[in-house]
């Protein structure tokens, strides 16, 4: 009898601990950890959170607890919808957010929002860059970047150039290189990169500054033009490519895609999270997975991504309010 009042003793003593102990657990040890992308599905922000979340998840499972990693889309308003879900959620490690150049643009082509992107996140970890590549149809009479320059120099007013819409990296890489060479173009808006592509590929807009993802295999396949690359110098996953930089000095343009996570979220818990997302880059299985979307793994310490979105931030802030550029 005794023993049996022993052991319920015991049962309720566990019972009455065990929220407390799982509390208590060390982060992310048995927990379900939110991604959100603030973009619909499918695209890079999409994949890239998908490869990045089935590697953690696996990295997170223990003999003692599973962990699990699921991607919540919550797209609109040019990410800002899913963005501030993130600001507004409960600093605990359990939402992070994965986000491109808008959280470096949006407070200038946006006149007021319901978040602060300096103050409502902490930086995590950059994870990844994908270099833009300056497109044209086959119909063109310009083939390098000199060409484009020349004509569009001896032709004010006619070039035009397709984005995927206002204050995107492939609009913002038109402005830049607009401004840098001197050369006037007219902006062609589209929703999506999709059909702006197409409308070049039939030579309806000059040229486009596109995500190498998306245009890569046409400009291999013939049907369009690869004229240059947007970064500095040459990209190993399209090499043929010159960068623009070479007759263009100054231009250097990726898009960029990051960990950050709500403000106040313990500093023990960033510095794990970074850890573990520059070890899951160098997983050799998500480096093939990158690879096919032409994505180079970076990786980076909280301090360094910070130090990076300062710098995107001066420069796209300044280029913005120069063109008077506005999403709204």
């Amino acid at each position: 009898m005794i023993r049996e009042i022993a052991k319920g003793l015991a049962l309720g003593a566990a019972m009455l601990c065990g929220p407390a102990a799982l509390a208590q657990s060390p982060w992310p040890e048995g927990r379900t950890i939110k991604i959100v992308v603030p973009f619909a599905a499918g695209g890079a922000t999409d994949v890239i959170a998908r490869i990045m979340g089935e590697k953690l998840s696996r990295m997170w499972t223990t003999p003692a607890a599973a962990a699990s990693v699921v991607i919540e889309n919550k797209g609109g308003a040019g990410g800002n919808i899913g963005t501030e879900q993130v600001a507004r959620a409960e600093p605990n490690g359990d939402t992070i957010l994965i986000v491109s150049v808008g959280l470096a643009t949006n407070p200038y082509l946006y006149k007021k929002l319901s978040y602060d992107p300096a103050a409502d996140f902490a930086p995590v970890s950059l994870v990844a860059l994908v270099p833009n590549m300056l497109i044209t149809g086959n119909d063109k009479p310009y083939k390098t970047v000199a060409e484009l320059v020349a004509w569009g120099k001896a032709n004010p007013g006619k070039l035009t150039y397709a984005s995927s819409g206002v204050g995107t990296s492939i609009h913002l890489s038109g402005e830049l290189f607009k401004k840098l060479s001197g050369v006037d173009m007219t902006h062609v808006p589209y929703r999506g990169s999709a059909p702006a592509v197409q409308d070049v590929m039939a030579g309806r807009v000059d040229v486009m500054f596109d995500n190498i993802t998306s245009s890569l295999q046409q400009v291999r396949g013939g049907t369009l033009r690869g004229v240059a690359i947007t970064t500095a110098k040459r990209s190993s996953f399209a090499p043929e490519l010159p960068p623009v930089n070479d007759v263009v000095p100054g231009f250097d343009v990726s898009s960029w895609f990051a960990f950050f996570v709500p403000a106040k979220t313990p500093r023990a818990i960033v510095d794990r999270l970074a850890r573990d997302t520059k070890t899951a880059l160098e997983d050799a299985g998500v480096k093939e997975k990158f690879a096919a979307l032409a994505a180079e793994a970076v990786g980076s310490t909280p301090e360094e991504l910070g130090a990076f979105v300062k710098v995107e931030n001066d420069r796209w802030g300044k280029l913005i309010r120069d063109a008077g550029i506005s999403a709204e």
